[in-house]
């Protein structure tokens, strides 16, 4: 299964994840600083959800991706039962 991020879609998830890189950039910038350990792991915990929205972003595409695949007759043979279970494994990584 490819990822065909586009448009709105491309932009939304490249923010999601630039966002999580200036985060952790910041933790690693108040680890180095000595910062108080709760606001490092405020910092952390902000970065982990800007991650794991842009997963669940990707994931989103992806399940849009294979009902219209599905619809249309598959992808390259594909069994629906097996893009299923790959993609279940994949949204049960993030969950």
């Amino acid at each position: 299964m490819e990822l065909e991020l586009e448009g709105a879609d491309l932009k939304a998830v490249l923010n999601r994840l630039r966002r999580a890189q200036g985060q952790i950039s910041g933790v690693i910038r108040m680890i180095e600083e000595g910062r108080d350990c709760e606001d490092v792991v405020t910092q952390l915990s902000a970065a982990s959800r800007a991650l794991d929205r842009a997963g669940f972003a990707i994931i989103a595409t992806g399940l849009q991706q294979c009902v219209i695949d599905v619809e249309s007759g598959g992808r390259n043979g594909e069994d629906p039962v097996e893009m299923r279970a790959r993609l279940e494994k994949l949204f049960l990584s993030l969950a």
